[in-house]
């Protein structure tokens, strides 16, 4: 399976962006989906997940603000970033845990996950 991650961008605070994550090579349904950020000068960190059930899952800062989906006919898992902050600067990566862990506090965990795109800068302007 590979990832291809874009959407990233330069957003001035408060605005809104969405990034796509674009599977090959396997069934992203199959799997459960997640997307990461890295600040600079910080260890990378969970935003959220998509569980291969359907669940979603989201860390405390982004909750209201971004919304994981995921489109089975296209094989893309998304994220909506909407009233973006400057502390949401940050490279993001999608990954994917195959096969999918059952225990959903593990789905924060970047260890479970064996697959990873490449990052897409977001940038937030204050």
């Amino acid at each position: 399976v590979q990832l291809q991650a874009s959407g990233g961008g330069l957003v001035q605070a408060g605005g809104s962006l969405r990034l796509s994550c674009a599977a090959s090579g396997g069934t992203i349904s199959r799997y459960n989906m997640a997307w990461f950020r890295q600040a600079p000068g910080k260890e990378r960190v969970f935003v959220a997940a998509f569980q291969w059930s359907g669940g979603t899952y989201y860390e405390d800062s982004v909750k209201g603000r971004f919304t994981i989906s995921r489109d089975n006919a296209k094989n893309t898992v998304y994220l909506q970033m909407n009233d973006l902050k400057f502390e949401d600067t940050a490279v993001y990566y999608c990954a994917a845990d195959r096969p999918p862990v059952a225990i959903v506090s593990a789905l924060a965990n970047e260890r479970f996950y064996d697959v990873w795109g490449q990052g897409t800068l977001v940038t937030v302007s204050s």
